[in-house]
């Protein structure tokens, strides 16, 4: 693995959005650009713009990484979560992943387990999932930016707009592609998969990872069977990490 597809300690967003979208993977460009040039697209832009003047400290530096890593054609997969980390050095760009070096998060480390469980692959010492995001799994969270120390704050300010659009824009795609939807807001995105492709897509549905609920009924997630279930259904995902 190359070194520049890690996070770093410094993992605040210290450029700007507008900036960063020129940088985003050309097949994915006309989606972002439409959402970026549209007015909810414009006013999260702003809000972003004016929380970093005022001081505030936002994760992550790439909010686009899962783009940049996993071209529009080469999705495989898709793994929805809702925001990025909120803590220092943890939020890299990818739905669940962190730096190498990072303590592994409790969601993850059930992710792992359910992995050895379902697959047999034994879980890696780190937590960084670009393996997967260069296989072709998109790791996209629901809103791409998040405050230090404050969950979900920057949710319904505009993002879901864009991530909507990324989901449909998968969904219609010719290949068909497995959709792992983990918990109550992942499995919501549900409904504008089937609108966008009835009956394409191999949908995926169970509890969230998270301690919490990763062994509860009604589906829970250890046990759930979701990795082998994608070369079940002849979906073919490299899902070893290294």
């Amino acid at each position: 693995m190359s070194s520049d597809l890690f996070g770093t300690a410094d993992n605040r967003l210290q450029r700007s959005l507008a900036d960063l979208i020129r940088e985003v993977g050309a097949n994915w460009t006309p989606i972002v650009r439409a959402w970026a040039d549209s007015p909810v697209g414009q006013d999260l832009l702003a809000h972003v713009e004016a929380r970093r003047a005022a001081g505030a400290v936002i994760y992550p530096a790439q909010p686009f990484r899962a783009l940049s890593l996993t071209p529009l054609a080469e999705v495989r997969a898709v793994i929805l979560g809702q925001d990025p980390y909120h803590g220092p050095g943890q939020a890299e760009g990818l739905a669940f992943s962190v730096p190498p070096g990072q303590k592994i998060p409790p969601s993850l480390r059930n992710i792992h387990a359910e992995l050895q469980r379902d697959l047999g692959l034994a879980p890696p010492r780190h937590g960084h999932l670009g393996d997967w995001a260069r296989r072709g799994v998109l790791l996209l969270n629901t809103s791409l930016t998040v405050e230090d120390g404050q969950p979900a704050s920057h949710a319904r300010k505009g993002w879901e707009a864009l991530t909507d659009a990324l989901i449909e824009a998968v969904a219609r795609q010719p290949r068909r592609v497995a959709f792992l939807l983990w918990g109550a807001h992942a499995q919501a995105k549900a409904p504008l998969i089937e609108a966008a492709a009835p009956g394409r897509h191999l949908l995926l549905q169970a509890n969230h990872p998270s301690p919490l609920s990763a062994r509860r009924p009604p589906a829970p997630f250890l046990g759930c069977g979701h990795f082998g279930a994608c070369c079940d259904a002849g979906i073919e995902v490299d899902w070893r990490l290294g």
